[in-house]
């Protein structure tokens, strides 16, 4: 890769990282506020007023709008022109490892047996790196913080069982209740294989959330219909919103996962000129 369009790349993802973790998207934050304005518990109006008043502390301070800076996930698209080599993937930890320190981002990234921290998010398939192909070189980053990755799941369905998805992505928010700090944006995967479903739910926490279709509609008022509101303490809004992204998948399986996103759902984008 040629040593200018390295750097470029180092600094587009940590411009990403930086936006995605002190400022809430546009769309994001107007659902926010929408749910705020339709609440009728007080107590959640409380909370609403308190995550509203820390978008706003965020802004002004440039801090992190939350303590958990999250995983940092990184999608790629990458034109023909530019080879994907070890290279690209170096440019994007590169990255990662300066916007740990100018943001700065807590470091999160662990091994999973000794539990040594890398102390700079980056580690063997630290961080995950998305590619495909496109018209611009464009990172997007997706923090993703462990209290609502905790709470995802994923269950290998079968064919017959269509009909019982809305009711498993239910059920999912349920169990989790008030640990993955809603209301949450929920991420659907359905079909694909074990792992591309997983994907698909991620890739789906992507999604302006400010429309939902009429399948995303009636999963999330029956996730409302719960009455965890924010943080867990009742109230009107539990999800924000429920987004799903399907896949063709085998004629024998139904491959369905759930990740849930708090109500931080962050995400930043930079293109990178060629």
């Amino acid at each position: 890769m040629d040593p200018l369009l390295f750097e470029r790349l180092v600094q587009a993802v940590e411009e990403a990282v930086q936006e995605a973790e002190i400022i809430l998207p546009p769309d994001v934050e107007a659902v926010l506020r929408l749910a705020a304005g339709r609440e009728t518990n007080p107590v959640a109006r409380g909370e609403f007023a308190n995550i509203l008043e820390n978008l706003s502390q965020a802004r002004e301070l440039r801090v992190p709008i939350c303590q958990d800076t999250g995983i940092p996930v990184v999608y790629l698209t990458v034109p023909p022109e530019v080879p994907v080599t070890a290279e690209l993937y170096e440019a994007v930890a590169a990255g990662i490892r300066r916007a740990t320190l100018s943001v700065p981002l807590r470091p999160n990234g662990v091994d999973p047996i000794s539990r040594e921290n890398s102390g700079d998010n980056t580690g063997a398939g630290l961080p995950p790196v998305h590619v495909m192909p496109g018209d611009v070189l464009r990172v997007t980053v997706l923090p993703k913080g462990a209290g609502s990755e905790n709470m995802s799941q994923i269950r290998m369905m079968l064919p017959s069982e269509v009909s019982d998805i809305p009711r498993f992505v239910v059920d999912v928010v349920m169990a989790a209740g008030a640990r993955p700090c809603p209301p949450v944006v929920v991420g659907v995967g359905i079909g694909g294989t074990f792992d591309g479903a997983a994907a698909l739910a991620k890739e789906a926490l992507l999604e302006r959330i400010d429309t939902m279709d009429a399948y995303e509609q009636g999963i999330c008022d029956a996730i409302n219909a719960l009455g965890i509101g924010p943080m867990g303490l009742g109230g009107d809004t539990t999800a924000l919103a429920v987004k799903v992204k399907r896949g063709f998948c085998h004629t024998a399986s139904l491959p369905v996962a759930v990740n849930i996103q708090c109500w931080c759902c962050r995400r930043g984008v930079r293109e990178v000129a060629l």
